[in-house]
C-alpha cells in the first residue's frame, strides 16, 4: 500500500516539474496545491467553501471524537440516525436558513455572498446540496451493495435501514461527501487548472491528479474508519488496496463532476440558461449512473454474482 501511494506521489510531483506556470500562478502566493474560488469573480463559490471548510473542522470533531472515545456503544438505531442526522442537517438547511454562508474579508474588503440576493431555487448552495444529496443517495441505494458483494463488506451497528442499506449512513454521506467535494476535489482541481498553461502536459496532469485524489480519498476514508467495529471487510488488506480502488471510481466521476458544476454562476455567461434545480438533480443522476456502469464493468470483469437482498424498511440490532 505504501509502495502504490508513494508511486503517486512521485509521479505527481514530477508531472508538476515539468509545467509552466502561467501569470495566476506567479502572483499565488499559497504553499498549498490547492486554491479557493477567486473572491472577486466567484464569490458565491467562495464563500460556500469557506463554509464548508469551517464545517469540516465541525463534523469531523465531533465524529472523530464519537470513534476515538467509543461513545458509539451507546448509541441504538435512533441514536445513529440522531448523530448523523444532526451532523447533516446544518449543511442541508444552510442554503435555505443562511445563504450567506460566510463573510470572509480579503485584502481588507468584506466578500458579500450573492446568493442572498438570489431566489432559494437559483442559489449556488442549494444547488450544490442537491447535487451532493443526489449523489450520497444514489451511493447508498446502489452502490452499498457491490461493496456487500464484491468485497463482502457489512454493517454490524443497529440501525433503521433502507434497501439493507443503515439509513444513518444516507445522512453521513452527505457531510463526508461535501467535504471531498466542496473543499479537497475542488481546491486541488483548481490549483492544477488555474496554475499551468494549456496543453496535452496539463490536461495529463489534471486527469492523473484526478485518479490519484480518487485513490488517495478512498484509501484514507477506508483507514480512519478502520476502528469503527460494525463496519467490515472479510480480508482489511484486500480493502485498502482493492477496496481503495473500487471506492475511487465514485471520485473519478464525481470530483471532476462537481468541479465543473455551474461554473458560470457567478460570470454571466450562462444567464440566458442558467442551471436550474431540475438540470442539478439530472446531472448528478448521470454522474450517478456512470458510476454505476464502471462498478458493474469491474464486477463483471472479477466474475462476481452481484446480490441484493433485504426489504424496504427493516430494523437491525
Amino acid at each position: 500500500m505504501t509502495a502504490i501511494l508513494f508511486t503517486m506521489f512521485a509521479i505527481l510531483v514530477g508531472m508538476h516539474s515539468l509545467q509552466t506556470p502561467n501569470d495566476y500562478a506567479q502572483n499565488n502566493t499559497s504553499k498549498l496545491p490547492l486554491l479557493l474560488p477567486d473572491p472577486k469573480n466567484e464569490p458565491s463559490k467562495y464563500c460556500y467553501e469557506i463554509f464548508a471548510w469551517y464545517y469540516t473542522a465541525v463534523w469531523i470533531g465531533i465524529f472523530g471524537f464519537i470513534v476515538v472515545s467509543q461513545s458509539y456503544e451507546l448509541l441504538t438505531a435512533w441514536g445513529y440516525l440522531g448523530v448523523c442526522g444532526g451532523l447533516a442537517l446544518p449543511l442541508m438547511l444552510q442554503p435555505l436558513l443562511y445563504p450567506l454562508a460566510s463573510a470572509p474579508v480579503v485584502k481588507n474588503k468584506i466578500i458579500i455572498n450573492p446568493d442572498i440576493q438570489r431566489p432559494f431555487y437559483k442559489r449556488y448552495s442549494t444547488k450544490a446540496t442537491i447535487y451532493l444529496m443526489t449523489y450520497a443517495f444514489i451511493g447508498n441505494y446502489w452502490y452499498t451493495h457491490y461493496f456487500y458483494s464484491v468485497l463482502k463488506a457489512e454493517y454490524t451497528m443497529p440501525s433503521h435501514r433502507l434497501n439493507d442499506v443503515p439509513i444513518a449512513m444516507f445522512l453521513a454521506t452527505h457531510f463526508y461527501f461535501c467535504t471531498y467535494h466542496v473543499c479537497v476535489g475542488n481546491g486541488i482541481l483548481r490549483y492544477v487548472d488555474k496554475s499551468y498553461q494549456k496543453g496535452w502536459m496539463k490536461t495529463i496532469l489534471f486527469w492523473f491528479t484526478i485518479l490519484s485524489l480518487s485513490y488517495f480519498t478512498a484509501f484514507m476514508e477506508t483507514l480512519t474508519i478502520s476502528s469503527f467495529p460494525y463496519y467490515s471487510f472479510e480480508e482489511r488488506e484486500m480493502a485498502y488496496t482493492v477496496g481503495s480502488a473500487f471506492y475511487g471510481i465514485y471520485f473519478v466521476v464525481s470530483f471532476p463532476g462537481f468541479y465543473f458544476f455551474d461554473a458560470h454562476i457567478d460570470d454571466g455567461k450562462q444567464k440566458d440558461r442558467p442551471v436550474t434545480l431540475v438540470d442539478t438533480f439530472t446531472t448528478a443522476c448521470g454522474h450517478g449512473m456512470m458510476i454505476l456502469l464502471l462498478l458493474d464493468f469491474v464486477r463483471l470483469y472479477l466474475g462476481i454474482p452481484l446480490v441484493i437482498g433485504g426489504v424496504a424498511f427493516a430494523t437491525t440490532g
